[in-house]
């Protein structure tokens, strides 16, 4: 099948390159001509585990080209996803612009019927919005013919978005023609094992679909860090309590980890998009409300611990930082919980020495060359000279470090684990103060 995919970001990338490997004839088109450039010369504009040999693989096949050509890009394929970026001011109002000018193109350009699908993330009614602009636009230049509209919201994870595209565990079809979900349906048939994972909807409840599921992640992550609080204060470990909730099947294991508090550019802007709309609409959100305050307030924890293991004085102190990224497996550093506490260390004055396998550049891009912030090519570097130790982001890098080493390396020896990946035995059996989140061992007095 010929498919047309508006975005070559973090979706647009990976699904045209997983379509493209499951044999359809893909077209990327996007506005960057930089980035365009770059991915037809096999230059990649962001990490993603095993995305740049899969799209390596589909330009050499010829399933998979790039353009910056709209019109092209409106008339090559038989499906046309939307996949283009949905960004959000403070409040969490959604600027379609993108959505909308990919809309009017193609309603500009398509000289025959065919299937617009809205894969961006954006609030309920914007199908019906594209609807609208694509009828005026074929209106205006006396086209007789139909295009489409449905909605196919997207799952995919940062630092997984390859093996949630060939795997995916639901593929939500919104449309209100059965044609449209024939199509969609038979586009994903490569990746769908269980035609039950195929759930189709109307495409607002599509639309509200994929909100409500990070709302719930997102109300998950806040919840486990609120009892992380209780677990201190009650001297128990929220990492066994953890456990002892999981293992309930109503209520499962995932998103339950508490830690430094969620980021990235999904559970932040689907939450505070929601909020938006509730408020626009006459009606709160109180448990989003929450949720969003719990986390703001977790980003600033380990800040909290450092003041209280220094008690007070934390100015002229050296911090070692390992993980920047808001997840492991990314550089995506967009809300990410290492931005707060590298500002928070910088105001109070002390030093901080930062390692990310992948996200420097990006980090860098953002936060300026400071004096007081030092770049460092490897964790070890990072080390050298500092006071103490925070863990932000879990890269497999720094999952088994020789704690030894560390002990005596730095200056007054601490870890400050924001994800509770280490045996707190372990740490201080190494003659390492060991601050985690919730696990009894942080408490502040």
């Amino acid at each position: 099948m010929k498919v047309s995919l508006f975005g070559a970001g973090y979706v647009g990338l990976a699904f045209a390159a997983c379509l493209a490997e499951a044999g359809h004839e893909v077209l990327c088109a996007d506005a960057d001509a930089a980035r365009i450039e770059g991915l037809q010369q096999g230059r990649m504009p962001l990490h993603e585990p095993g995305l740049e040999a899969l799209v390596a693989a589909g330009q050499a096949a010829g399933t998979l080209r790039f353009t910056t050509d709209e019109r092209a890009a409106s008339l090559h394929g038989e499906v046309l996803f939307i996949a283009v970026n949905t960004p959000a001011d403070a409040a969490g109002e959604i600027d379609l612009r993108h959505v909308m000018a990919v809309a009017r193109s193609i309603g500009r350009h398509r000289d025959r019927p065919g299937l617009v699908v809205c894969k961006s993330t954006a609030p309920v009614g914007t199908a019906e919005q594209v609807e609208a602009v694509l009828v005026d636009e074929l209106l205006q230049r006396g086209a007789a013919h139909r295009i489409d509209v449905a909605v196919n919201p997207e799952f995919l994870r940062e630092g997984s978005a390859v093996r949630d595209c060939r795997q995916p565990d639901r593929v939500v079809i919104g449309a209100e023609d059965t044609e449209a979900v024939d199509l969609l349906a038979r586009l994903y048939r490569p990746f769908v094992q269980d035609p039950k994972q195929v759930l189709v909807m109307d495409r607002r409840s599509a639309e509200l679909t994929k909100y409500a599921a990070n709302a719930m992640l997102a109300t998950r992550i806040s919840f486990m860090n609120e009892m992380a609080r209780v677990a201190e204060h009650a001297g128990a470990d929220i990492e066994m309590v953890r456990r002892g909730i999981g293992a309930d099947p109503r209520i499962g294991p995932g998103f339950l980890q508490a830690g430094a508090g969620y980021g990235g550019s999904c559970l932040a802007k689907d939450v505070r998009a929601l909020r938006h709309a509730a408020d626009r609409d006459g009606y709160g959100l109180r448990i989003l409300s929450a949720v969003e305050a719990t986390n703001h307030e977790q980003k600033g924890r380990l800040f909290d611990l450092m003041t209280h293991h220094f008690e007070g004085r934390i100015a002229d102190k050296t911090i070692a930082l390992w993980g920047l990224a808001f997840k492991p497996d990314t550089d995506d550093m967009r809300d990410a919980p290492s931005l707060v506490l590298l500002e928070r260390l910088r105001a109070a004055g002390a030093r901080v020495q930062v390692h990310d396998p992948a996200a420097m550049p990006n980090a860098r891009a953002m936060v300026g060359e400071h004096g007081d912030v030092r770049w460092c090519d490897t964790p070890e570097q990072a080390l050298e000279g500092a006071h103490v130790l925070a863990l932000v982001t879990e890269w497999p890098v720094f999952l088994c470090p020789d704690f030894s080493h560390i002990a005596a390396t730095l200056g007054t020896p601490a870890i400050f684990d924001g994800r509770n990946i280490y045996d707190a035995a372990e740490v201080e059996a190494a003659g390492i103060a060991y601050y985690g989140i919730g696990r009894g061992r942080s408490v502040l007095r």
